[in-house]
């Protein structure tokens, strides 16, 4: 019996290693970087999976030059208004006390109890995995996941959700985020069907 996940975490990494390799500066990468949320929500769409998390950004992230930190910024607010654009819940969960938090996203901090139709997306902007435990758990609302698919080859969380992602399958894409592929979805979701859920059992 083919396994599917109800709810699939997104490490979209390698915008700015993309944009350098392609002869780019580096903040250039994440507007690149969009089209493939893009369709990767319309693939889960297709497939029946019923929730998305994509890692933003995060607090540390905000170190970075000032040229990236408004980039990605900027592409987030573009990003909501793609999947808006798509029909999907969108719930945006992430420091809106910093300065580093684009006040336009403000109202999609709350997520729609009217949403059953629709497929759930959070995106996790100017988050911090010890803001988020430190004041109570911030991130309650977002459920347990089931899958995470990291692009750009490395094998870390980064702080992505570490209640949620307690007990979750985690696969790893080589290529960079902007050369995002629907076959890299379909590989990760037959990878994560074969795998044996005991849970502790």
């Amino acid at each position: 019996m083919y396994r599917t996940p109800t709810h699939i975490g997104i490490i979209p990494d390698g915008n700015r290693r993309w944009a350098t390799r392609n002869g780019l500066n580096k903040e250039d990468g994440y507007n690149y970087g969009l089209p493939a949320g893009l369709e990767l929500l319309r693939a889960a769409k297709r497939r029946g999976i019923k929730e998305l998390t994509y890692y933003g950004f995060t607090v540390d992230n905000c170190k970075r030059p000032k040229a990236q930190v408004s980039a990605f910024r900027d592409a987030c607010c573009k990003a909501v208004e793609l999947m808006e654009s798509e029909n999907a819940a969108v719930c945006v969960v992430g420091n809106t006390e910093s300065p580093c938090f684009p006040p336009e996203l403000i109202p999609y901090t709350k997520r729609m109890p009217d949403a059953q139709n629709k497929l759930r997306v959070n995106l996790l902007v100017n988050y911090g995995w010890e803001w988020d435990l430190k004041n109570g758990w911030l991130s309650r609302s977002v459920p347990r996941i089931d899958l995470v698919i990291r692009w750009g080859g490395m094998c870390r969380l980064s702080g992505f959700l570490p209640v949620q992602t307690v007990y979750s399958d985690f696969y790893i894409v080589k290529d960079l985020w902007p050369d995002y592929k629907e076959q890299h979805l379909t590989d990760a979701l037959d990878w994560y069907s074969r795998q044996d859920v005991t849970l502790g059992g």
